[in-house]
């Protein structure tokens, strides 16, 4: 954002962008005005390695193709990603900042064993900021069209934030 010229802004991430957006809430808290974690990936107690495995698998795909990575590369990126520091959460920061974070938060819940559901709703209830979408709400083409509309309105609202 530095490089964009950006000061304060609003971000919507999508699968590990959820966590990556929590870790810039935590990092820089006067610039991140509200953010939308959309099916936010975290630890699945059922599927605990879910993210790794599906992370080996797409490397296999990129690797090809980029001569400049190797599979060396791939293995600790993907350790300090899912692995380090006991990720029983949502891989980038603890429960303990979750709860203590005064950032508005909107989570868009998902149940696979990549975007646990447990993680999600356990985001919106700690969070003293926090709201959710309904579950499920991308099945249905009304219910979609009901989330989308409530996303844009919640970012709309935040966008006239003074911290904005």
């Amino acid at each position: 954002m530095d490089h964009l010229g950006v000061d304060r802004f609003l971000f919507m991430g999508l699968c590990i962008g959820g966590p990556f957006g929590l870790k810039l809430m935590e990092r820089a808290p006067e610039r991140v005005v509200a953010g939308v974690l959309c099916q936010p990936v975290g630890s699945n107690a059922a599927t605990p390695d879910a993210m790794h495995d599906g992370g080996v698998a797409w490397a296999a795909q990129l690797l090809p193709g980029r001569p400049d990575i190797s599979e060396v590369d791939i293995h600790p990126y993907l350790h300090n990603l899912y692995r380090r520091d006991a990720t029983d959460f949502v891989y980038s920061v603890s429960r303990d900042f979750v709860r203590a974070c005064q950032t508005p938060i909107l989570v868009m819940p998902d149940d696979t064993d990549s975007h646990g559901l447990e993680v999600a709703m356990e985001v919106a209830e700690i969070a003293p900021n926090a709201e959710k979408t309904v579950y499920p709400w991308k099945e249905d083409p009304a219910t979609l069209a009901e989330t989308i509309e409530k996303v844009r309105q919640w970012m709309t609202t935040h966008a006239s934030s003074p911290k904005l």
